[in-house]
């Protein structure tokens, strides 16, 4: 649900960056508002253009960080890396940030070739779907594809990393706290 209610400021935010950067090269301010460009040019549901790659790769994230925290933690617990403590949460924050990082990146980079194709006849569309947009992207950049579907990874990385150490330490203490054990 979080995906649908935030998926228009997403695709504005790609398209700013997007618009804001070339008109920044050409030592110029942005000249209109995104937001209104794209409502008058697609509607007002083309506010919601990549709502179901946002939905994609959120899927991806959870799945990443929920599935890679609990392995996480149990390796380093059985092989005594760390006891049940805030190092051993640490340690698998960093692994389940990784992992989020790791899956989301070509969904990411997909959605947002996909959010930034003009809005044009659909015939004109450079990308027919999300699958065929990764077809070509690995197509066309041939062997550098594996650079190309993880662009923007550490940045990604770096935003997702600390929101895992903050979330799964505040997460084990609340547990604690609560008189809960542990997985």
């Amino acid at each position: 649900m979080k995906q649908v209610i935030a998926s228009p400021a997403d695709l504005i935010k790609v398209r700013r960056m997007q618009a804001d950067s070339r008109m920044v090269s050409q030592v110029h301010q942005p000249r209109y508002s995104i937001q209104d460009k794209i409502v008058q040019a697609e509607g007002f549901k083309g506010l919601w253009k990549g709502v179901f790659l946002n939905i994609q790769r959120a899927f991806l994230v959870s799945m990443g960080e929920l599935a890679c925290y609990d392995h996480a933690k149990q390796f380093v617990i059985k092989n005594r890396i760390a006891e049940d403590n805030v190092y051993a949460h640490t340690l698998a924050s960093i692994m389940s940030g990784l992992a989020a990082t790791s899956l989301s990146c070509p969904a990411d980079v997909v959605k947002t070739r996909m959010m930034n194709q003009a809005a044009k006849m659909e015939s004109q569309f450079l990308y027919s779907s999300s699958y065929d947009c990764l077809v070509k992207t690995v197509k066309v950049e041939g062997i550098r594809y594996i650079r190309a579907l993880w662009k923007g990874f550490f940045p990604t990385w770096a935003r997702l990393g600390p929101w895992q150490f903050v979330f799964w330490v505040s997460y084990e203490k609340f547990r604690k706290i609560a008189g809960l054990p542990s997985f």
